[in-house]
């Protein structure tokens, strides 16, 4: 079974399964099965500005994508935020989607095209098609895409250990604050917000409703 990649102008089969076993993409993956999973793939282009994918999209969201040439901007809508924020921007050799293809969640968030680009897609009717036809190396790939999103998890958890570590200081400074309030203003503990209540809000705003709002975007800040 063979792909029709040599549509997408100097991109070859093999140009295509050395970006598959990038580190940004699938590391663990040998090269010679790369070589066997691109056959799988369907070459696509997409004029710059145009959507990949959308945060919350439910339907038609049954496929990943190899970035073969272009940047893909990656974008998420933020709890209070107007407009969708910016996370990162991916180039050749990124997988996108790969959750998508796996199961039928919806799309945890938005990918534009920052600049023309070529992309190999691979459906999950395709990754069904090759379990039939190769087990072995069906097998092999979905241990390395299960490979990446753990490694994925794992630093998404670093993350939010930090934030939790930023969080506690950030609280320790409110209630020194709230503290030395209190005792001005006549106030009880129990009418102060609770640790709750901070972890729901965001920390500049609590501090906001005790102290000057300079004072307290420059204390997050030094945080």
């Amino acid at each position: 079974m063979h792909t029709n990649l040599g549509e997408l102008h100097n991109i070859s089969e093999k140009d295509a399964a050395h970006l598959l076993v990038t580190e940004s993409a699938l590391g663990q993956l040998g090269f010679k099965d790369a070589q066997r999973v691109v056959r799988y793939m369907k070459p696509k282009r997409i004029k710059a500005g145009g959507a990949l994918i959308r945060e919350g999209e439910k339907v038609h969201n049954d496929f990943m994508m190899l970035i073969l040439s272009g940047d893909v901007r990656v974008e998420s809508l933020s709890a209070g935020a107007a407009e969708e924020v910016v996370v990162t921007v991916m180039g050749a050799g990124s997988l996108i989607g790969e959750m998508g293809m796996i199961n039928d969640t919806a799309r945890s968030a938005t990918c534009i095209a920052s600049t023309e680009l070529a992309v190999a897609v691979l459906s999950r009717a395709s990754m069904k098609k090759m379990m039939a036809e190769e087990a072995e190396l069906a097998s092999r790939f979905l241990l390395a895409i299960s490979s990446r999103l753990a490694e994925r998890l794992r630093d998404t958890t670093t993350k939010l250990k930090k934030f939790i570590q930023l969080n506690a200081m950030l609280q320790k400074e409110v209630y020194a604050l709230m503290d030395g309030q209190s005792a001005k203003q006549k106030l009880s503990r129990s009418e102060m917000p609770t640790e709750q209540m901070a972890l729901e809000t965001r920390p500049v705003a609590l501090m906001e409703a005790y102290i000057s709002p300079a004072k307290a975007r420059s204390l997050a800040r030094k945080a």
